[in-house]
């Protein structure tokens, strides 16, 4: 069973969507499986991160800002790609050091996550997007 996942975002930062994955994996007839994700583009990531406090998410927000700044920033003068703007090669960058895809086991018809556990695309780039995120879901009835 397969589908996309839209999410809209509204420039950089963690968004989650563990509740439509929720919802569609209990209503896709699989009793135990593999949920499959990949996100279709190159300048966001998937990750599987706390979802009780949402300091978690602008930390690691943060974090990855100064990690890799905007190739405007003078240490990132090495940078070639940069006509889609400061934001764009940064959010490569990022997402070449994030997972795009991740495997969730699925029980009892209901993804595998811990207590504290969220699924959330990355958002590297600062202006807003639509993106998409494929899901496989594999298993049996």
């Amino acid at each position: 069973m397969q589908t996309d996942f839209q999410i809209e975002t509204r420039g950089q930062g963690l968004y989650e969507f563990t509740a439509e994955l929720r919802a569609w994996v209990g209503g896709g007839g699989v009793r135990d499986g593999l949920l499959t994700l990949f996100v279709r583009h190159t300048s966001c990531s998937l990750l599987v991160q706390e979802n009780a406090d949402p300091e978690v998410q602008l930390d690691l927000k943060e974090y990855f800002a100064r990690l890799v700044p905007p190739s405007s920033h003078p240490s990132m003068s090495y940078l070639r790609h940069t006509y889609e703007g400061p934001d764009d090669m940064p959010a490569h960058i990022k997402s070449a050091m994030m997972p795009v895809s991740l495997s969730i086991p699925v029980r009892d018809a209901a993804p595998v996550l811990g207590t504290w556990q969220g699924v959330y695309l990355f958002e590297h780039r600062d202006a807003p997007h639509r993106r998409k995120v494929a899901a496989h879901l594999a298993g049996t009835a």
